[in-house]
């Protein structure tokens, strides 16, 4: 089975400039998953997509096997992710001359990320039985819409999730869960002909809280830096 990684690392970053290139306990914050790719040694080739030439010349000194410049098209933060995976991947697969089987793609923003967390999700997606066309990975939510959270309407408050019987504690709400941008894997197939992330043969790995949280904020950056150094 042929992998690919792809790491999709965009130059603007609204929440923190440059998060990508953010000095995360002394080095770049794109290190680090660059880094883990290459050492769990699970991956055919690594590439790293960007719009930034900046992003592109530090992946390529890291050690990345292919660099592509992503179309300003498919860069804004608007953009679906999947856009710019597709096209790293059609891109890579002609760079390369071959086809992958799967891709696996790595989010910068959660350094906390495990080697154990990416070789069990690609162990359900390798699942022939199933024959998932992609996985997501989840966390269990701190909030329940079927408890604790609402929405605001005409300056009413109401449940953002209606439920059939009386929910009078968090323990009682049916279990939900955070969609974590940690790892998400496509076969060949799913990625090309799929523009959604969720489907009818989209599958699930369930990662653990203390290594699931992404970097979006200032906050965020110093929560995940204080618990990343903890680990070493």
């Amino acid at each position: 089975m042929k992998i690919l990684c792809s790491i999709c690392a965009r130059g603007g970053s609204k929440g923190i400039k440059d998060k990508n290139l953010k000095q995360f306990c002394g080095k770049p914050l794109m290190f680090f998953t660059i880094n883990q790719a290459k050492k769990s040694k699970l991956f055919n080739k690594i590439v790293c997509s960007s719009d930034s030439k900046k992003i592109l010349k530090i992946s390529k000194k890291y050690g990345v096997d292919l660099t592509i410049n992503r179309p300003k098209k498919i860069s804004s933060d608007k953009t679906p992710k999947i856009e710019a995976i597709r096209h790293l991947t059609i891109n890579a697969e002609n760079f390369f001359k071959t086809r992958f089987d799967l891709i696996v793609d790595l989010d910068v923003t959660a350094p906390l990320r495990s080697l154990k967390d990416i070789k069990n999700a690609i162990k359900i997606m390798s699942n022939k039985k199933k024959k998932p066309f992609n996985l997501v990975t989840l966390t269990p939510c701190k909030k329940n819409p079927y408890f604790n959270m609402v929405e605001v309407k005409n300056r009413r408050l109401k449940m953002v999730k209606q439920s059939n019987r009386k929910i009078t504690s968090r323990q009682l709400a049916p279990q939900v869960f955070d969609i974590d941008p940690c790892i998400y894997i496509w076969n060949r197939l799913g990625l090309l002909s799929n523009r959604k992330i969720i489907n009818k043969n989209t599958c699930f790995y369930v990662a653990p809280k203390e290594r699931s949280l992404d970097i979006d904020s200032n906050l965020d950056f110093r929560l995940v830096q204080f618990l990343f150094k903890s680990q070493e």
